[in-house]
């Protein structure tokens, strides 16, 4: 009877040991892909020229303060993503209707520090302070 618990025992160990190198390798291979996935993201020439459109009423001042935030949240990242936020600005995904674009992105995070802090400048401000705008 002990031999078997002891083959047993062994068999337990190699299995878990096993799993754990399988988790490890999946889960360092689902890093890669994300990582190679975001820096894959390159913007078309129309795209940008709508992103400049959507951000000429900025100041200079606000767009650093963009900038600044964008940074912070996501290293400039449009495909970043953290729980059940998205992208450059990391907003909420209900925010962004379903169109993760960097156009979309762009003008729907005006429009949320706009109705929520007025200016970039002030979302910087409590972003500073609390980490998080």
């Amino acid at each position: 009877m002990s031999k078997l618990k002891l083959k047993l025992a062994a068999f337990l160990l190699l299995f878990s040991f096993s799993f754990g190198m399988a988790t490890d390798v999946t889960a360092s291979l689902g890093t890669q892909a994300t990582v190679t996935a975001q820096a894959a993201t390159k913007l078309t020439a129309k795209q940008k020229k709508q992103i400049a459109a959507i951000n000429a009423s900025l100041s200079k001042k606000q767009k650093a303060a963009k900038k600044w935030i964008a940074y912070h949240e996501s290293r400039y990242s449009y495909t970043a993503r953290n729980g059940n936020c998205y992208g450059r600005y990391q907003l909420l995904k209900s925010y962004l209707h379903g169109n993760y674009s960097a156009v979309n992105q762009e003008k729907t995070a005006n429009k949320y520090v706009a109705g929520r802090y007025g200016t970039w400048t002030k979302a910087k401000k409590f972003w500073q302070s609390h980490h998080w705008y």
